[in-house]
């Protein structure tokens, strides 16, 4: 057998399935006929290294890791589209082209308009009908090379037919229906879920082992070619087709229209259909179609002015208010809660909204039984937004605030809009003060669930965070639970071990101490060092400390005179639990970062947000959630978004990743 012939004839026989499985959504073989020919294409290239091919559809079940993304500039910026949110605005936006172009107002022009999918933008970049490199948005003008994972979508060719060098710019997203799947497995592994298709897609493209990006199935719909006049194209109609030629996944949902009137008539329709659609989609794109016009019409700093972008509006849905129900927090916060009749809300069930407060409660004027309209805040959290008074019964009573704890009954206290129970020994206040502590921000004690503490409260072994520490004596006992294992057991009391080796701020944190959260724990961690000095400390003192407001400062000093919290704290010392801060401690006054006002903003490679800021605070910088005049540094990640505008706009200096990391390296702290 010729090796590499047969290698060869693999490779273009599982390219063509590929592209009409992935493609045109139509397959000539079985699924196990394709896993067949795959099997013996992956041994032909293993025993025979001297014929492999990066471009190989074998390459696309992924194991290629890297060790960080790498930073690439795009050759031409990727910008963002403006956005219209009213037939008003796309009425401007039509006029603005008409004038532009020197046209008569009641001139139709022609526009394609196209779904805005919901995912991450890339740029595919060929090279004699190759892929060479993908790249993510990035800011604009750097992106991240993320050719590795791309090479696991199966919608998007290695290599086409052409033999040019050329730019296609797309969408990678996840369907809903893979979405669902993941997000199940995930659970029944007890891994934190996704909290959208966008995310879960953004997260898997930036994956570090490609095997994890193939196993999420991705996909990706393509809608730019660069430079498509170069290539016979004279329209984005035409460029289109060019791709859809070429084997490329474009999106058919898509239509060549005459007029904003017709545009609009376009966006009515999708929106009927919008939640039937096998993806999610936020909008719809409207592009001049003619190629020569955008030269014409031009670019402002930051977008197209010869494209925009119409975002739909939240969904509105109608529901009933079954009941109002009461919670109760970690520091003692009782909030309303509504139950509603269940009703599918922008992809999801929605079943349940907060209503914040009493003023709210009074804003809306909520009664029992209310027919209210809800949207997701944001397309994520559920918002009741108004209610349908026409529709109220005659009877129905109104919604109160409740005046003590619904778990122990104490009288609650107003504090500003917020309602206490100040029963610190408060059963509802317990059970959330446990999740709390064991939460990855705290003392991250991992494979404690909500369920599982509940089954531990239930048991009586539970009911303060120092019991933690004393399960291993429940050993034997845990075994005979349903649904604990041997495995899960000894994984459980190792976690619960490990936890006290945590450093001082996380304890802090996790004691759930009235408005100390987790900077300020951080900060009286690093000043006080070890808890005995931070629980002596007098109220005066705390507030001369940076950042500790008089109210901060008595709930410090409330906290750590209650006698409660003095056995708690006595009990975790008995356990071994660790009371000093293991931080780093700044070495050098002359560190470039000592006494810096830092923003942190958007996603970087090498760091997650939080680690960043307490390296950067290791160092002496403050960091602050927002950008002011009094702002020294912006650290800018990928998709950074109004905090760069704002400081753009302010003058204030900005730093890209590749900068922090020198200056990182050349810093030892």
């Amino acid at each position: 057998m010729d090796i590499a012939r047969r290698i060869q004839d693999l490779r273009e026989h599982l390219q063509r399935y590929n592209y009409e499985y992935y493609v045109l959504n139509a397959s000539t073989i079985s699924d196990a006929e394709f896993d067949a020919l795959m099997r013996e294409l992956i041994a032909l290239e293993t025993n025979h290294p001297e014929y492999g091919d990066p471009l190989s559809p074998s390459q696309r079940v992924g194991g290629q890791v890297v060790d960080a993304f790498k930073k690439v500039p795009h050759e031409r910026m990727m910008l963002s589209l403006a956005n219209a949110y009213s037939f008003d605005d796309l009425q401007k936006f039509d006029e603005r082209v008409k004038s532009l172009l020197n046209g008569p107002q009641e001139q139709l022009v022609d526009y394609v308009c196209e779904l805005k999918i919901d995912g991450l933008a890339i740029a595919l970049h060929y090279e004699d009908g190759h892929l060479a490199k993908a790249l993510t948005r990035g800011d604009g003008s750097m992106g991240e090379d993320v050719t590795h994972n791309v090479k696991t979508i199966r919608s998007i060719p290695l290599h086409v037919s052409s033999n040019a060098s050329f730019e296609v710019r797309g969408e990678v997203f996840m369907a809903r229906s893979v979405f669902a799947k993941l997000n199940a497995q995930r659970r029944e592994r007890g891994d934190e879920v996704f909290a959208n298709p966008r995310n879960a897609a953004s997260g898997s493209i930036r994956q570090l082992d490609s095997s994890i990006a193939a196993q999420r199935q991705l996909d990706a719909f393509l809608y730019t070619l660069l430079p498509a006049q170069i290539l016979g194209c004279k329209t984005h109609a035409e460029a289109l087709q060019w791709l859809d030629h070429h084997g490329f996944k474009t999106n058919q949902e898509r239509k060549h229209v005459q007029g904003i009137d017709e545009v609009w008539a376009f966006i009515q329709a999708i929106q009927l259909r919008r939640d039937r659609l096998a993806y999610d989609i936020d909008g719809i794109v409207i592009k001049v179609n003619e190629l020569r016009l955008h030269d014409r019409l031009g670019y402002t700093s930051k977008t197209p002015r010869w494209a925009i972008a119409y975002k739909f509006p939240p969904d509105l849905v109608s529901t009933t208010l079954e009941r109002v129900f009461f919670t109760v927090g970690r520091t003692g916060k009782v909030t309303p809660n509504a139950a509603l009749k269940p009703v599918h809300v922008a992809g999801s069930m929605i079943a349940r909204a907060t209503l914040h407060n009493e003023d709210f409660l009074r804003l809306k004027d909520l009664h029992e039984g209310d027919t209210i309209f809800i949207r997701k805040a944001g397309d994520v959290i559920p918002e009741v937004v108004k209610v349908d008074i026409a529709l109220r019964h005659p009877q129905a009573k109104r919604i109160d605030m409740i005046t003590h704890c619904p778990i122990c009954h104490t009288l609650l206290v107003k504090v500003d809009a917020m309602h206490y129970c100040l029963n610190v020994q408060c059963g509802g206040r317990q059970q959330e003060g446990l999740t709390h502590y064991v939460s990855k921000d705290a003392m991250d004690i991992d494979g404690l669930g909500e369920k599982i503490i509940q089954d531990l409260v239930a048991q009586g072994w539970l009911s303060d965070v120092s019991d933690f520490y004393a399960l291993h004596e429940h050993h034997d006992a845990l075994l005979e639970l349903e649904g604990y294992s041997d495995k899960s057991v000894h994984q459980l009391l190792d976690a619960i071990e490990a936890s006290k080796s945590q450093s001082l701020e996380r304890l802090l944190f996790g004691l759930g101490i009235h408005d100390v959260g987790e900077k300020t724990a951080k900060q009286l961690a690093k000043h006080f060092q070890n808890i005995d000095a931070l629980m002596v400390a007098e109220e005066q003192y705390l507030v001369s400390l940076p950042d500790i407001g008089p109210k901060t400062a008595s709930s410090l000093v409330r906290f750590f005179q209650d006698s409660h919290t003095i056995k708690r704290i006595t009990r975790l010392k008995n356990y071994g639990v660790n009371m000093h801060y293991l931080g780093k401690k700044i070495t050098s006054e002359k560190s470039f970062w000592m006494n810096k006002t830092v923003v942190i903003t958007g996603s970087f490679t090498t760091y997650g947000r939080s680690q960043l800021a307490q390296l950067l605070e290791d160092r002496g910088a403050k960091i602050v959630g927002s950008v002011s005049s009094k702002t020294n540094l912006v650290l800018v990640g990928d998709d950074a978004g109004s905090k760069l505008s704002k400081a753009k706009e302010l003058g204030v200096e900005t730093m890209d990743e590749a900068s922090l990391l020198i200056l990182l390296n050349e810093e030892k702290v």
